[in-house]
């Protein structure tokens, strides 16, 4: 059964940008969504952005903010933040998984927030071929699949910044009859604050068979989806939230502050 599958990230408690996604995807019939975490933080609306993945996703997986922020707080960003969220929703994002694995068109999918290593290990877009193929080991964090295999393709989020590569397999050897199947890297992008440059949301559909363990035809596609920005900017204004400022710049400019 040939299905698709959204896979969303970095949401940053921008509502608006979350309803437009989740708008989008409904107006492609896609029926499953899994999220790469970092739901909250930098936007004014963490609260209703956990409550409204909770409804829609059927997997959320755990992103450096999601720890962060069921941690002790000193600034008053982060005790602002902790307060909006309350106790129920600190532990819900503090019990999420690290990683979740899936078969598609006969590939093992593995999809987590920032590495294979921690949720605040850190891979950025340029990373040397070594670091990229850490990406695919089995660590304790991720631990392994049912039959013990390394992924085939590995989603992540993190670094707010699209991309998909392709990375030969050191692992198979090259032969006559044999050809590599490769590895394939990508990162989903932010739906609340990317930072490639273009102030809209972005996700990623993931297309392939869903029975059985055969190798099918599959697809990865990124998807970038306008929303009401000033609406987003305003909401934080009103909401009093502490670096209103910084955020205002990051989802008008779609570029990091600094």
């Amino acid at each position: 059964m040939l299905e698709k599958i959204a896979i969303i990230s970095d949401i940053h408690g921008n509502l608006p940008a979350l309803e437009a996604v989740l708008v989008d995807i409904k107006r492609r019939g896609i029926e499953r969504i899994i999220c790469l975490g970092d739901l909250v933080g930098k936007g004014p609306d963490s609260a209703a952005v956990v409550d409204r993945v909770k409804v829609v996703c059927e997997s959320v997986v755990q992103g450096n903010w999601d720890l962060g922020i069921t941690l002790p707080q000193d600034q008053s960003a982060g005790l602002w933040h902790q307060q909006q969220l309350g106790i129920d929703r600190l532990a819900y994002l503090e019990q999420l998984p690290f990683s979740v694995d899936l078969y598609l068109s006969g590939k093992l999918f593995r999809l987590f927030h920032a590495s294979a290593q921690s949720v605040y290990h850190r891979l950025k877009r340029k990373a040397s071929k070594e670091e990229r193929l850490a990406m695919f080991q089995n660590t304790e964090m991720t631990g392994k699949a049912a039959n013990g295999k390394q992924p085939d393709i590995v989603g992540y989020g993190d670094i707010h910044i699209p991309y998909l590569i392709t990375i030969k397999n050191p692992s198979e050897k090259s032969s006559q009859n044999h050809v590599s199947s490769g590895l394939m890297l990508f990162n989903v992008g932010s739906v609340g604050t990317p930072y490639d440059g273009i102030p809209q949301a972005c996700y990623c559909i993931l297309e392939g068979e869903t029975a059985g363990i055969e190798q099918a035809g599959f697809a990865i596609q990124f998807v970038r989806v306008p929303y009401d920005i000033e609406r987003a900017v305003g909401l934080a204004y009103a909401a009093q939230m502490p670096e209103s400022q910084r955020y205002e710049h990051e989802i008008t400019t779609g570029l990091v502050y600094k």
